[in-house]
């Protein structure tokens, strides 16, 4: 669970009214950490106060709630105690530092009002800022919206936590100093951060998937932000792209395991899937396609699409694929799109030929790039090359940091040494 979803407590005989608080105040920080760290910064644009102050009410609520109560509205109380924290903190400041209280008037809004703006949209587009490096964007919004912690995003970008701790530092401070404001921009600046937001929402959404004992909550958290995001601003065509992608990334969920192994996409049962959210996604798609503005984002739901109909049609369409993959190459050339565009290589035209499109991979780039490495062993073992198969399962098996992906390669490196 992320540092700041983590909820502490003393060692002390068992209490069922702590346990129960303890599960209550997580759960309500999981769902919910991103649209509290939005509430709570929106008036003066301190970032890190408002952490510092939701971790405080997390604690305070451990206190309060197994005597008193679980609240009939969590989010509220948070919402009240941190506040509470925020102003003592500003009282405190302005003794050495007196300014105009006005200036850092605290918003007394319902987090639980509907008619104001989803506070996350906010600061979305608060860490897509010009004054914000563009290396920082995106592990800002990992942070303070999804409330990954910094070692999570660093090893998620090969980086050092250390490193990762100190660039958010240096971003939060900007807004701060900036008095950047947290809204949802006008269409002439929202236009160019929106590549920023949408690219940090598919993070969250790939960075979820390897990802502790909260990972299907975050999932849900990116895939509810794109189409929010989508149901604000329908005339982006990569915007509804991106909505449809995680839908069907998503709706595939209940089929990803099978007796807590991993099931790769061509062996999944098909009936598991959501095939309700398949449709909505479809629809979404097509609505995309019609703006006539193709990008990156479109191209991979309709990678995502071409699999959903194996449901449908009981085969998968590699030709189908490997054109999409083709135009996805040629507008993102990610290392993820050229290492599936070789296993999709590898099912039409063989093995060997799959290997050869990794082989044009410089090895520097996919050091610890974990799919590269288990494409790989999957292509040696189908061309018979058992020996270098089994070195990359090992390979990948090192790289995978969940125990439903390392027990599913691990059976296949066991076949491997057992042929």
């Amino acid at each position: 669970m992320p540092a700041r979803w983590a909820v502490t407590r003393s060692a002390k005989v068992p209490d069922p009214r702590q346990d129960a608080a303890q599960a209550r105040a997580a759960q309500v920080a999981r769902a919910s950490y991103g649209r509290l760290i939005g509430i709570l910064s929106a008036p003066n644009g301190d970032i890190a106060a408002a952490e510092d102050a939701l971790s405080e009410a997390l604690q305070a609520a451990l206190m309060k709630w197994p005597t008193g109560g679980i609240p009939a509205n969590p989010e509220g109380w948070l919402v009240r105690v941190a506040r509470n924290r925020m102003t003592d903190a500003h009282r405190r400041s302005l003794k050495q530092h007196p300014i105009p209280v006005e200036d850092h008037a605290l918003t007394t809004d319902d987090p639980t009002n509907d008619h104001v703006q989803d506070p996350r949209l906010g600061l979305l587009f608060v860490c897509a800022h010009p004054a914000i490096a563009p290396s920082a964007r995106t592990p800002l919004m990992l942070q303070t919206v999804l409330g990954f912690t910094a070692a999570e995003i660093a090893r998620a970008y090969v980086g050092s936590p250390a490193a990762i701790t100190k660039l958010l530092g240096r971003a939060k401070a900007r807004i701060k100093a900036n008095a950047i404001p947290f809204a949802v921009p006008d269409a002439d600046l929202r236009s160019a951060r929106l590549p920023d937001v949408t690219e940090a929402i598919y993070g969250c959404y790939a960075l979820a998937w390897h990802e502790g004992p909260a990972r299907e909550m975050v999932q849900r958290e990116a895939v509810f932000l794109a189409d929010l995001l989508a149901t604000q601003i329908g005339d982006d065509a990569e915007v509804l792209g991106l909505s449809a992608l995680l839908a069907f990334l998503h709706a595939r969920q209940g089929a990803r395991l099978a007796d807590g192994v991993f099931v790769p996409l061509s062996d999944q049962n098909t009936d598991l899937w959501d095939h309700t959210l398949i449709t909505a996604a479809d629809a979404r798609l097509k609505t995309a396609f019609r703006l006539g503005h193709p990008g990156r984002f479109q191209i991979e739901a309709a990678i995502q699409s071409v699999h959903a109909m194996r449901a449908t049609t009981g085969r998968t369409d590699w030709g189908a694929l490997l054109q999409l993959y083709d135009g996805l190459m040629a507008m993102a050339p990610t290392l993820g799109a050229q290492t599936s565009r070789a296993a999709v290589i590898g099912e039409l035209h063989g093995a060997a030929a799959g290997l050869r499109e990794l082989d044009n991979i410089a090895e520097a780039r996919v050091s610890r790039f974990q799919p590269y490495w288990a494409t790989r062993a999957y292509l040696l073992g189908q061309s018979g090359q058992c020996v270098e198969a089994e070195a990359a399962y090992r390979r990948a098996i090192s790289l995978s940091h969940t125990a439903p992906v390392r027990d599913f390669l691990e059976t296949a490196r066991s076949h491997i040494l057992m042929n």
